[in-house]
């Protein structure tokens, strides 16, 4: 198996990060520095990690967590702020969040030590739709908005891919995108006239964040597991434009 797929495997980081680790020079192979990614190893191998030995693939496990506001998106800080990683208590594996939230940001995030999983969640190819609740300044939001939310906004990087949007009540709407550009939904309302005041992800793919408490974690089960590796009905889902709400219909609160 390649160096980097194995660390990946055992819990060490996902397999883009691992890749970066082995790059640093924090990798060895019976005593010795690793830097190419290809290299093949097996469960037979001696190998360590920043001079910790890696085990092994461990089991699996995969957290949503409610991620509270001013928490950062990583497993561990220089400077000692609080981490995602930090809120799940009682877990002795390795867990690293899938994809991140900005600190001023609040949700659904997911914490993991399976680097496969990781990187087929937050690859792009794949297209897993992700749900955020945004309240947004710029008074009332206007069809005009909506219409270039569901086409397509031109930001500095490029035009987004169409979103899926609706008011959920005056100053707030539910959008769905399955692109993960840095700070892309902040950036999309701001380009329409109406910048985000606060942001919260409410899902991720099948994942809805329901009634966790901000802070609060819990443990997914083997079937939630199962939906997110992606059965037949589980492949890559497209977001299409959605239709606006009626003319002289208030759009109701989404539960």
């Amino acid at each position: 198996m390649r160096l980097a797929k194995y660390l990946a495997h055992a819990g060490v980081a996902s397999r883009r990060a691992a890749e970066a680790i082995i790059g640093e020079g924090r990798v060895s192979v019976a005593g010795e520095i690793v830097l190419d990614p290809a290299r093949d190893v097996d469960e037979q191998c001696v190998l360590t990690v920043d001079g910790r030995p890696v085990t092994g693939p461990e089991q699996p496990v995969v957290y949503l967590l409610n991620k509270p506001l001013g928490v950062l998106s990583t497993a561990q800080d220089t400077h000692g702020r609080p981490t995602v990683v930090s809120l799940v208590a009682g877990e002795s594996r390795r867990l690293y969040p899938v994809g991140r939230l900005d600190a001023d940001s609040s949700g659904l995030i997911l914490l993991t030590n399976d680097g496969a999983l990781a990187q087929r969640l937050t690859h792009p190819s794949f297209e897993v739709p992700k749900t955020y609740r945004v309240r947004v300044t710029g008074g009332p939001v206007g069809e005009s908005a909506l219409t270039k939310l569901r086409e397509g906004v031109r930001l500095e990087d490029g035009i987004t891919a169409p979103a899926q949007v609706r008011r959920a009540e005056r100053g707030v709407l539910e959008l769905t995108i399955h692109e993960g550009r840095n700070r892309q939904v902040r950036r999309m309302c701001e380009a329409v006239g109406h910048p985000v005041v606060a942001l919260e992800r409410i899902a991720f793919g099948r994942l809805k964040l329901g009634e966790l408490a901000p802070g609060a974690s819990r443990r997914l089960g083997e079937a939630e597991l199962a939906r997110l590796r992606g059965g037949p009905e589980d492949r890559k889902q497209s977001v299409r434009p959605v239709a606006g709400p009626s003319k002289g219909r208030r759009p109701g609160r989404k539960q």
